[in-house]
């Protein structure tokens, strides 16, 4: 997997990535006290507001850029959202409203909308093998569980020294860091492409492309299954361990840590797996296994008392639930890929962002309002009930041996299926 990086476009194309997550890491911990800095008690009303801008800054925004990313060169788009995102950073630290935060936190959003799509699209173009794709599929999937895991620590350390303000910087610093690793890497050309229609055709041709594929068309399905498990996890993680099971609060990252270990360990067993196995049979199976694990949290959910094997089964369910939605997230760009013809990518890597973010903004809060108002037990058995029923549509919508591409010359089309 490692002789990835013996490509020199590909190397710095990653590390630029690494980077800039890393500053993402440090900001998601500087946001936190800031909002606590600002509102007190009503930090995580702050909070709540910050993820929801986030989310529709990416559903809303991600396929507008796409449409309109041919017109300047993909060096330019990317450094330009970075440089848009480090200015951003180096303003947080001194604003003294709430609304400011809003405000830059959706500028932060959009330029990230703006980045990610077209930096997906073109990492397909660097790697033009499938195989070394599948594996830089895993080598992303590694890099942001590892982010999930280690930014906290770091920010920690840093904390030791630093103020929270002073954090942003750190931020900036990461952003500044990807600009310049773009900017020395060689890109490919993109592919010649007819522009068809006005912004608004072309804003919603990606999610177009996404539904006239069935195997892209069933990935919108298994976005939402994936949401389903991955909100339970985030959102009340800590109700689980603060009030179902009585444990410290230092066990909150612990139960965190578990996901994204299950997440780690079936993104490295996926490419060789990849190798044996139709796409069809693992994206589908990942998608029937989140459903099938809300079965053991319910169990769970509900089981009286308070015996010590609830903590170790939690631990497993989110592990697993980890896996699962991993088994998932990691193959969808090679999907993709093999799906859609080059000049298309960007709009169809556009639509999937988007639309899998806008899974997310229905589940984040349907899994706490319920959980809150009608406590966990209901909040479990409306996600399983949503996942299930994305899976098994799903499996309705890709049917074994249909092989659809899509962008090509006709002759072509035929020729793939």
């Amino acid at each position: 997997m490692f002789g990835l990086f013996r490509h020199r476009t590909y190397r710095r194309l990653f590390a630029a990535q690494v980077v800039a997550l890393t500053g993402t890491g440090l900001a998601t911990v500087a946001l936190g006290l800031l909002a606590y800095g600002l509102a007190g008690a009503r930090a995580g009303e702050v909070l709540g507001t910050a993820l929801a801008i986030k989310m529709v800054a990416f559903v809303g925004l991600a396929p507008l850029v796409g449409a309109q990313a041919h017109r300047l060169p993909r060096r330019v788009l990317l450094v330009g959202a970075d440089l848009l995102r480090a200015g951003t950073a180096l303003a947080l630290p001194f604003v003294d409203r709430v609304w400011q935060v809003y405000l830059l936190i959706f500028v932060l959003q959009a330029a990230s909308a703006a980045f990610t799509p077209a930096f997906q699209s073109l990492i397909p173009e660097v790697l033009t093998e499938e195989r070394e794709y599948t594996r830089a599929l895993t080598l992303a999937s590694l890099a942001y569980d590892l982010e999930n895991l280690c930014s906290p620590a770091l920010a920690a350390g840093l904390l030791a020294v630093l103020t929270y303000h002073q954090l942003f910087f750190g931020t900036a610093i990461g952003f500044l860091g990807s600009a310049a690793l773009v900017v020395s890497a060689a890109l490919p050309k993109p592919a010649a492409r007819e522009v068809r229609g006005g912004a608004l055709v072309r804003s919603t041709e990606g999610a177009r492309l996404l539904w006239r594929v069935p195997g892209l068309r069933a990935l919108l399905a298994l976005n939402l299954a994936v949401a389903a498990g991955g909100a339970v996890v985030y959102v009340n993680t800590v109700v689980y361990v603060r009030d179902q099971l009585h444990r410290a609060a230092g066990d909150v990252p612990f139960a965190l840590g578990a996901y994204g270990a299950g997440s780690m360990t079936a993104a490295l067993l996926l490419p060789r797996a990849l190798e044996r196995v139709r796409e069809r049979t693992v994206l589908l199976g990942g998608g029937f296994a989140v459903a099938a694990l809300f079965g053991p949290l319910a169990v769970l959910t509900v089981a009286a008392g308070h015996g010590s094997w609830r903590w170790p089964a939690l631990l497993a369910v989110w592990a697993a639930l980890g896996a699962a939605c991993a088994t998932v997230n990691a193959p969808a760009g090679r999907l993709i890929r093999r799906s859609v013809s080059a000049e298309r990518r960007t709009e169809a890597f556009a639509a999937q962002f988007s639309l899998s973010h806008g899974c997310w903004l229905l589940t984040y809060p349907l899994a706490g309002w319920l959980g809150a108002t009608a406590g966990l037990p209901a909040a479990v058995l409306a996600q399983g009930g949503l996942a299930l029923g994305a899976a098994v549509l799903a499996a309705r919508w890709w049917r074994p041996g249909r092989v659809v591409r899509f962008g090509l010359p006709v002759a072509a089309r035929r020729a793939t299926g």
